[in-house]
């Protein structure tokens, strides 16, 4: 799933993170064109088509799946740190939020 960050909404945010479960590492990674997605593919690999990328999120904590998505705070801080770095990424990758 991919959603545009020239137009998206909080309830984007939570489908978003519920489309894929945290059985596995996932990284949020928005492209040089805006389109944030979460990616199996973590860490410092195959960034060169993204204007960003949040921390790798690991696997069994609750970022990724239905409860991150239920969690209107954490979908909040994630809606947040998209706005705050779209269009103009404050770093390419970005820990603290």
């Amino acid at each position: 799933m991919l959603i545009d960050l020239n137009d998206f909404t909080k309830q984007d945010v939570a489908d978003l993170l519920a489309s894929k479960d945290d059985s596995r590492h996932r990284q949020l990674r928005v492209t040089k064109d805006g389109k944030a997605y979460l990616s199996d593919v973590v860490g410092n690999q195959d960034t060169d088509d993204l204007a960003f990328r949040l921390e790798t999120w690991q696997a069994h904590n609750g970022y990724t799946g239905p409860t991150a998505a239920a969690d209107d705070k954490f979908v909040a801080r994630i809606e947040k740190v998209l706005r705050d770095n779209w269009p103009t990424p404050t770093d390419t990758y970005i820990d603290l939020f």
